[in-house]
């Protein structure tokens, strides 16, 4: 198995980053996790143009690529298998108002799923679980 190509885009809004809820901690079994709005890097694209088609996919919405922030390697393990993903990041904005001016956002391509806006100081302390490993120490740089 070979390393995932990912990108994630970070909003942040009056102190707060916008965030796909999960019912499950993968580590623990129970409890709430969080991860940025993205996901893989199809062959021949490039993340940033990954990133606006997964906003797009995900939260019906056309999003701005504002800033490159970092590179994330995450290897972890979920039940007994191995993952691997090297991650693009990038600070990113809503198009228009009305998309940023929702309290909550339906996940198109997951009945069920949604993102919300968590509090980012909840992210940094730990209060909220937050993937991938290392996002936390970014978070705390910005």
């Amino acid at each position: 198995m070979y390393p995932r190509a990912k990108v994630f885009g970070l909003i942040i809004q009056d102190g707060k980053l916008l965030l796909e809820e999960y019912g499950e901690e993968p580590a623990k079994g129970s409890g709430y996790f969080y991860r940025p709005l993205g996901g893989s890097i199809e062959f021949g694209e490039r993340s940033d143009e990954a990133l606006v088609r997964e906003f797009r996919e995900e939260l019906g919405y056309e999003v701005l690529i504002d800033e490159y922030v970092t590179c994330l390697e995450n290897i972890f393990w979920v039940e007994e298998e191995m993952g691997h993903e090297i991650i693009q990041v990038y600070l990113v904005s809503f198009q228009d108002d009305e998309a940023a001016g929702k309290s909550e956002y339906g996940i198109i391509d997951k009945p069920g799923g949604r993102a919300v806006w968590v509090r980012i100081d909840e992210c940094v302390s730990g209060d909220k679980v937050l993937y991938p490993e290392g996002l936390a120490e970014v978070l705390k740089g910005m």
